[in-house]
Protein backbone atom coordinates (compact mmCIF):
# COMPACT_ATOMS: atom_id res chain seq x y z
CA UNK A 1 0.00 0.00 0.00
CA UNK A 2 2.80 2.34 0.70
CA UNK A 3 3.86 1.80 -2.88
CA UNK A 4 0.62 3.17 -4.49
CA UNK A 5 0.44 6.61 -6.36
CA UNK A 6 -2.80 6.91 -4.43
CA UNK A 7 -4.06 7.81 -1.16
CA UNK A 8 -4.95 4.62 1.18
CA UNK A 9 -6.71 5.12 3.99
CA UNK A 10 -8.07 1.83 6.23
CA UNK A 11 -10.53 2.96 9.26
CA UNK A 12 -12.49 0.36 11.57
CA UNK A 13 -16.27 0.37 12.14
CA UNK A 14 -15.76 3.85 14.60
CA UNK A 15 -14.17 5.50 11.58
CA UNK A 16 -10.92 6.28 13.54
CA UNK A 17 -8.05 5.98 11.22
CA UNK A 18 -5.97 2.71 11.48
CA UNK A 19 -3.57 3.32 8.50
CA UNK A 20 -2.59 5.42 6.27
CA UNK A 21 -0.19 5.85 3.36
CA UNK A 22 2.50 8.17 2.42
CA UNK A 23 0.73 9.50 -0.08
CA UNK A 24 -2.57 10.35 1.85
CA UNK A 25 -0.37 12.20 4.42
CA UNK A 26 1.82 14.30 1.88
CA UNK A 27 -1.23 15.20 0.31
CA UNK A 28 -2.95 16.47 3.49
CA UNK A 29 0.36 17.61 4.68
CA UNK A 30 0.17 15.61 7.87
CA UNK A 31 2.91 13.70 9.81
CA UNK A 32 1.36 10.17 9.93
CA UNK A 33 1.55 10.37 13.71
CA UNK A 34 -1.15 13.85 13.07
CA UNK A 35 -3.51 11.20 11.47
CA UNK A 36 -3.11 7.94 13.24
CA UNK A 37 -6.37 7.29 15.32
CA UNK A 38 -8.22 10.69 14.06
CA UNK A 39 -12.59 10.07 13.36
CA UNK A 40 -14.04 12.85 10.91
CA UNK A 41 -15.56 14.77 13.65
CA UNK A 42 -11.68 15.96 14.82
CA UNK A 43 -11.01 16.67 10.89
CA UNK A 44 -13.84 17.87 9.30
CA UNK A 45 -16.59 20.78 10.15
CA UNK A 46 -19.74 19.24 11.84
CA UNK A 47 -21.82 20.23 8.66
CA UNK A 48 -20.53 17.97 6.88
CA UNK A 49 -20.41 15.04 8.94
CA UNK A 50 -23.77 14.30 8.50
CA UNK A 51 -23.04 13.40 4.56
CA UNK A 52 -20.01 11.42 5.86
CA UNK A 53 -22.26 8.90 7.86
CA UNK A 54 -24.66 8.56 4.92
CA UNK A 55 -22.05 7.31 2.49
CA UNK A 56 -20.28 5.16 5.07
CA UNK A 57 -23.66 3.72 6.13
CA UNK A 58 -24.02 3.43 1.98
CA UNK A 59 -20.94 1.16 1.70
CA UNK A 60 -22.02 -1.30 4.95
CA UNK A 61 -25.23 -1.90 3.10
CA UNK A 62 -23.70 -2.37 0.02
CA UNK A 63 -19.82 -3.70 0.65
CA UNK A 64 -18.50 -0.57 -0.91
CA UNK A 65 -19.02 3.00 -2.25
CA UNK A 66 -17.36 6.13 -4.65
CA UNK A 67 -18.29 9.33 -4.30
CA UNK A 68 -16.74 12.89 -4.65
CA UNK A 69 -15.48 15.14 -1.56
CA UNK A 70 -12.60 16.34 -0.14
CA UNK A 71 -9.74 15.94 1.83
CA UNK A 72 -8.68 18.90 4.60
CA UNK A 73 -5.23 19.64 4.68
CA UNK A 74 -3.85 20.41 7.54
CA UNK A 75 -3.58 24.21 6.32
CA UNK A 76 -7.22 23.88 6.06
CA UNK A 77 -7.10 23.73 2.53
CA UNK A 78 -9.55 21.40 0.97
CA UNK A 79 -8.10 18.36 -1.60
CA UNK A 80 -10.85 17.73 -3.76
CA UNK A 81 -10.58 14.06 -3.99
CA UNK A 82 -12.28 10.72 -5.05
CA UNK A 83 -13.39 8.58 -2.40
CA UNK A 84 -13.58 5.11 -3.15
CA UNK A 85 -14.25 2.75 -0.32
CA UNK A 86 -14.95 -1.39 0.27
CA UNK A 87 -15.80 -2.87 3.25
CA UNK A 88 -12.53 -5.78 3.99
CA UNK A 89 -12.31 -8.06 6.81
CA UNK A 90 -9.28 -7.89 9.11
CA UNK A 91 -7.31 -10.80 10.87
CA UNK A 92 -9.33 -9.97 13.70
CA UNK A 93 -12.33 -10.64 12.05
CA UNK A 94 -13.27 -7.22 12.20
CA UNK A 95 -14.78 -5.65 9.34
CA UNK A 96 -12.69 -2.50 8.14
CA UNK A 97 -13.29 -0.18 5.41
CA UNK A 98 -10.31 0.62 3.21
CA UNK A 99 -10.52 3.57 1.30
CA UNK A 100 -8.47 4.65 -2.16
CA UNK A 101 -8.55 8.64 -2.31
CA UNK A 102 -7.68 10.04 -5.68
CA UNK A 103 -6.32 13.54 -6.04
CA UNK A 104 -8.41 15.11 -8.31
CA UNK A 105 -7.43 19.14 -7.86
CA UNK A 106 -5.87 18.88 -11.44
CA UNK A 107 -9.21 17.89 -13.09
CA UNK A 108 -11.26 20.28 -10.96
CA UNK A 109 -8.69 23.18 -12.53
CA UNK A 110 -9.10 22.27 -15.63
CA UNK A 111 -13.38 22.08 -15.16
CA UNK A 112 -12.65 25.62 -13.72
CA UNK A 113 -11.19 26.84 -16.55
CA UNK A 114 -13.77 25.26 -19.00
CA UNK A 115 -16.43 27.23 -16.69
CA UNK A 116 -14.74 30.67 -17.21
CA UNK A 117 -14.22 29.77 -21.01
CA UNK A 118 -17.56 29.02 -21.46
CA UNK A 119 -19.25 32.11 -19.62
CA UNK A 120 -16.87 34.01 -21.68
CA UNK A 121 -17.74 32.65 -24.58
CA UNK A 122 -21.34 32.45 -23.74
CA UNK A 123 -20.88 36.31 -23.14
CA UNK A 124 -19.84 36.52 -26.81
CA UNK A 125 -22.19 34.76 -28.07
CA UNK A 126 -24.68 37.16 -26.43
CA UNK A 127 -22.50 40.14 -27.42
CA UNK A 128 -22.61 38.08 -31.23
CA UNK A 129 -26.54 37.79 -30.86
CA UNK A 130 -26.91 41.51 -30.23
CA UNK A 131 -24.64 42.71 -33.53
CA UNK A 132 -26.68 40.53 -35.39
CA UNK A 133 -29.52 41.40 -34.32
CA UNK A 134 -28.99 44.92 -34.95
CA UNK A 135 -27.14 44.30 -37.94
CA UNK A 136 -30.58 42.44 -39.11
CA UNK A 137 -32.33 45.92 -38.63
CA UNK A 138 -30.28 47.87 -40.19
CA UNK A 139 -30.18 45.00 -43.08
CA UNK A 140 -33.88 44.74 -43.10
CA UNK A 141 -33.91 48.56 -43.60
CA UNK A 142 -32.49 48.37 -46.85
CA UNK A 143 -34.88 46.10 -48.08
CA UNK A 144 -37.15 47.67 -50.42
CA UNK A 145 -40.52 49.17 -49.91
CA UNK A 146 -44.39 49.00 -50.84
CA UNK A 147 -46.04 52.12 -52.16
CA UNK A 148 -48.34 54.08 -53.92
CA UNK A 149 -47.09 56.81 -56.53
CA UNK A 150 -48.98 58.82 -59.13
CA UNK A 151 -50.36 55.86 -61.21
CA UNK A 152 -47.83 53.35 -60.37
CA UNK A 153 -48.51 50.89 -57.43
CA UNK A 154 -45.53 48.76 -55.44
CA UNK A 155 -45.58 45.93 -53.56
CA UNK A 156 -42.29 44.40 -52.20
CA UNK A 157 -40.99 41.57 -50.15
CA UNK A 158 -37.82 40.71 -48.86
CA UNK A 159 -36.42 37.53 -46.66
CA UNK A 160 -32.45 36.72 -45.75
CA UNK A 161 -31.42 32.98 -45.62
CA UNK A 162 -29.54 33.46 -42.54
CA UNK A 163 -29.82 36.93 -40.18
CA UNK A 164 -28.62 38.83 -42.55
CA UNK A 165 -28.03 38.61 -46.17
CA UNK A 166 -26.68 40.40 -49.78
CA UNK A 167 -29.93 41.33 -51.14
CA UNK A 168 -31.66 45.32 -51.25
CA UNK A 169 -33.83 46.57 -52.90
CA UNK A 170 -35.04 50.36 -53.50
CA UNK A 171 -38.32 52.18 -54.38
CA UNK A 172 -37.46 55.59 -54.69
CA UNK A 173 -39.91 58.46 -55.81
CA UNK A 174 -38.15 61.74 -56.72
CA UNK A 175 -40.60 64.01 -55.85
CA UNK A 176 -43.94 63.56 -58.08
CA UNK A 177 -41.86 63.06 -61.56
CA UNK A 178 -39.83 60.27 -61.06
CA UNK A 179 -39.61 56.96 -59.13
CA UNK A 180 -36.70 54.82 -59.28
CA UNK A 181 -37.00 51.08 -57.99
CA UNK A 182 -34.38 48.39 -58.11
CA UNK A 183 -33.21 45.04 -56.80
CA UNK A 184 -29.75 44.06 -56.26
CA UNK A 185 -28.22 40.48 -55.20
CA UNK A 186 -24.89 40.24 -53.81
CA UNK A 187 -23.15 37.27 -54.22
CA UNK A 188 -22.46 34.94 -50.62
CA UNK A 189 -24.24 35.11 -47.50
CA UNK A 190 -24.15 36.33 -44.00
CA UNK A 191 -22.25 39.36 -42.64
CA UNK A 192 -19.70 39.51 -45.52
CA UNK A 193 -22.16 39.64 -48.43
CA UNK A 194 -24.44 42.35 -45.40
CA UNK A 195 -21.63 44.48 -45.34
CA UNK A 196 -21.28 45.30 -49.09
CA UNK A 197 -24.58 45.19 -49.94
CA UNK A 198 -24.67 48.19 -47.74
CA UNK A 199 -22.05 49.46 -49.06
CA UNK A 200 -23.65 49.36 -52.35
CA UNK A 201 -26.67 50.78 -51.31
CA UNK A 202 -25.69 53.88 -50.09
CA UNK A 203 -23.41 54.04 -53.26
CA UNK A 204 -26.92 53.65 -55.17
CA UNK A 205 -28.82 56.27 -53.41
CA UNK A 206 -26.04 58.55 -54.28
CA UNK A 207 -25.75 58.22 -57.68
CA UNK A 208 -30.01 58.44 -57.95
CA UNK A 209 -30.24 61.62 -55.82
CA UNK A 210 -28.19 62.80 -58.54
CA UNK A 211 -30.78 61.63 -61.06
CA UNK A 212 -28.54 59.29 -62.56
CA UNK A 213 -30.59 56.68 -65.24
CA UNK A 214 -30.86 52.70 -65.05
CA UNK A 215 -28.20 52.37 -67.29
CA UNK A 216 -25.58 54.76 -66.37
CA UNK A 217 -26.61 53.39 -62.74
CA UNK A 218 -24.95 50.26 -63.08
CA UNK A 219 -21.87 50.99 -64.98
CA UNK A 220 -21.20 53.36 -62.47
CA UNK A 221 -22.07 50.95 -59.92
CA UNK A 222 -19.85 48.43 -61.79
CA UNK A 223 -16.64 50.76 -61.70
CA UNK A 224 -17.65 52.16 -57.70
CA UNK A 225 -17.28 48.16 -56.76
CA UNK A 226 -14.20 46.64 -58.95
CA UNK A 227 -12.44 49.76 -58.29
CA UNK A 228 -13.12 49.87 -53.96
CA UNK A 229 -13.86 46.50 -53.01
CA UNK A 230 -13.19 43.98 -55.84
CA UNK A 231 -12.15 40.42 -54.14
CA UNK A 232 -12.11 37.17 -55.99
CA UNK A 233 -14.78 35.03 -56.11
CA UNK A 234 -17.15 38.48 -55.39
CA UNK A 235 -19.92 39.81 -57.72
CA UNK A 236 -23.29 41.36 -57.85
CA UNK A 237 -26.57 41.49 -60.06
CA UNK A 238 -29.01 44.22 -60.39
CA UNK A 239 -32.16 45.40 -62.20
CA UNK A 240 -33.37 49.00 -62.27
CA UNK A 241 -36.56 50.31 -63.58
CA UNK A 242 -37.31 54.12 -63.76
CA UNK A 243 -40.83 55.18 -64.48
CA UNK A 244 -41.69 58.98 -65.22
CA UNK A 245 -44.99 60.42 -64.03
CA UNK A 246 -46.15 62.03 -67.08
CA UNK A 247 -45.77 58.88 -69.22
CA UNK A 248 -46.65 55.27 -69.04
CA UNK A 249 -43.00 54.47 -70.31
CA UNK A 250 -40.19 52.68 -67.93
CA UNK A 251 -36.67 52.60 -68.61
CA UNK A 252 -35.37 49.46 -67.97
CA UNK A 253 -31.60 47.99 -67.18
CA UNK A 254 -30.18 44.75 -65.41
CA UNK A 255 -27.01 43.39 -65.67
CA UNK A 256 -26.57 39.26 -64.55
CA UNK A 257 -29.87 39.41 -62.77
CA UNK A 258 -32.66 36.50 -63.88
CA UNK A 259 -35.03 38.24 -66.18
CA UNK A 260 -37.82 40.53 -65.27
CA UNK A 261 -41.55 39.73 -66.46
CA UNK A 262 -43.91 41.89 -67.89
CA UNK A 263 -47.71 40.99 -67.73
CA UNK A 264 -49.62 42.66 -70.41
CA UNK A 265 -52.91 41.84 -71.59
CA UNK A 266 -53.02 38.27 -70.14
CA UNK A 267 -49.16 37.86 -72.05
CA UNK A 268 -45.60 37.49 -70.18
CA UNK A 269 -42.75 38.63 -71.81
CA UNK A 270 -39.44 38.56 -70.24
CA UNK A 271 -37.34 41.08 -69.95
CA UNK A 272 -33.39 39.75 -69.72
CA UNK A 273 -30.40 41.47 -68.63
CA UNK A 274 -28.05 43.40 -71.33
CA UNK A 275 -25.05 42.62 -69.51
CA UNK A 276 -23.41 39.66 -67.60
CA UNK A 277 -22.57 40.17 -63.50
CA UNK A 278 -20.87 43.09 -62.22
CA UNK A 279 -18.24 44.04 -60.30
CA UNK A 280 -15.88 41.09 -60.78
CA UNK A 281 -14.09 41.92 -64.00
CA UNK A 282 -13.30 45.23 -65.94
CA UNK A 283 -14.19 43.34 -69.51
CA UNK A 284 -17.86 42.70 -67.86
CA UNK A 285 -18.72 46.61 -67.30
CA UNK A 286 -21.97 47.24 -68.63
CA UNK A 287 -22.84 49.69 -71.13
CA UNK A 288 -24.54 52.78 -70.29
CA UNK A 289 -27.91 51.96 -72.95
CA UNK A 290 -31.44 51.18 -71.83
CA UNK A 291 -34.43 49.66 -72.67
CA UNK A 292 -37.43 52.03 -73.19
CA UNK A 293 -40.70 50.03 -72.44
CA UNK A 294 -44.36 51.09 -73.13
CA UNK A 295 -46.55 50.09 -70.60
CA UNK A 296 -50.33 50.48 -70.71
CA UNK A 297 -52.93 50.34 -67.67
CA UNK A 298 -53.13 46.85 -65.69
CA UNK A 299 -49.55 45.64 -67.01
CA UNK A 300 -47.64 44.72 -64.46
CA UNK A 301 -43.63 44.24 -63.84
CA UNK A 302 -42.18 41.31 -61.87
CA UNK A 303 -38.29 41.64 -60.63
CA UNK A 304 -36.54 39.40 -58.32
CA UNK A 305 -33.56 37.54 -56.96
CA UNK A 306 -32.32 34.44 -58.09
CA UNK A 307 -33.06 32.86 -54.48
CA UNK A 308 -36.92 32.48 -55.96
CA UNK A 309 -36.40 30.39 -58.66
CA UNK A 310 -32.89 28.52 -57.65
CA UNK A 311 -34.94 26.23 -55.32
CA UNK A 312 -35.32 22.31 -55.86
CA UNK A 313 -37.79 20.23 -54.93
CA UNK A 314 -37.74 16.49 -53.28
CA UNK A 315 -36.81 15.21 -56.34
CA UNK A 316 -33.76 17.83 -57.22
CA UNK A 317 -35.75 19.64 -60.10
CA UNK A 318 -35.32 22.90 -59.79
CA UNK A 319 -38.64 25.20 -59.58
CA UNK A 320 -36.26 28.25 -62.15
CA UNK A 321 -37.63 30.96 -64.64
CA UNK A 322 -40.23 28.48 -66.38
CA UNK A 323 -41.40 27.62 -62.93
CA UNK A 324 -41.99 31.32 -61.66
CA UNK A 325 -43.44 32.03 -64.72
CA UNK A 326 -45.97 30.05 -64.66
CA UNK A 327 -46.79 31.02 -61.00
CA UNK A 328 -46.80 34.91 -62.37
CA UNK A 329 -49.70 34.25 -64.97
CA UNK A 330 -51.66 32.00 -62.15
CA UNK A 331 -51.34 35.45 -59.78
CA UNK A 332 -51.43 37.92 -62.20
CA UNK A 333 -55.10 39.13 -61.88
CA UNK A 334 -55.26 38.86 -58.19
CA UNK A 335 -54.77 42.21 -56.16
CA UNK A 336 -50.70 42.65 -55.48
CA UNK A 337 -50.81 42.11 -52.02
CA UNK A 338 -52.62 38.49 -52.96
CA UNK A 339 -50.84 38.20 -55.99
CA UNK A 340 -47.16 38.44 -53.99
CA UNK A 341 -48.11 35.94 -51.50
CA UNK A 342 -49.36 33.48 -54.28
CA UNK A 343 -45.82 33.52 -55.90
CA UNK A 344 -43.79 33.28 -52.14
CA UNK A 345 -46.72 30.34 -51.05
CA UNK A 346 -45.70 28.58 -54.29
CA UNK A 347 -41.92 28.75 -54.11
CA UNK A 348 -42.41 27.45 -50.29
CA UNK A 349 -44.62 24.83 -51.61
CA UNK A 350 -42.14 23.79 -54.89
CA UNK A 351 -38.74 23.87 -52.39
CA UNK A 352 -37.37 21.02 -50.14
CA UNK A 353 -35.52 22.00 -46.90
CA UNK A 354 -34.66 25.22 -45.22
CA UNK A 355 -34.08 28.16 -47.19
CA UNK A 356 -31.18 28.80 -49.33
CA UNK A 357 -30.59 31.94 -51.01
CA UNK A 358 -31.91 35.18 -49.56
CA UNK A 359 -35.53 36.31 -51.46
CA UNK A 360 -36.41 39.48 -52.73
CA UNK A 361 -39.38 39.99 -54.78
CA UNK A 362 -40.83 43.58 -56.42
CA UNK A 363 -44.40 43.69 -58.25
CA UNK A 364 -45.09 47.09 -59.80
CA UNK A 365 -48.51 48.19 -61.21
CA UNK A 366 -50.06 51.18 -63.61
CA UNK A 367 -53.37 52.00 -62.75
Amino acid sequence: LETLNEGVVIVDNRLRVIFANDAVTRLGGYERGEIQGRTPDTMFPPEDLPYIMRQHEAGQRYGRHRHEFYLPRKDGERIPAIFSGRVIQGPDGQDYVLLVVTDISAQKRVEEQLRESNTLLEKRQREIEAELSLAARVQQSLAPRSLEWNHVSVEAYYSPARTIGGDFGVVLPHGDELLSLLVCDVSGHGIGSALVANRIYSETLHELEHNTGPGRLLRRLHEFVHDRIAADGFYFTMAAGRFVQRSRRMTFAAAGHPPAMIVSNGRLRLLDSQSGILGCLPDTAPSETADEIDLTSGDRLVIYTDGLVEVFNKRDEMLGVEGLEELVRQSAKRSLPEMRQAILDGVTAWRHGPLADDLSLVIVELR
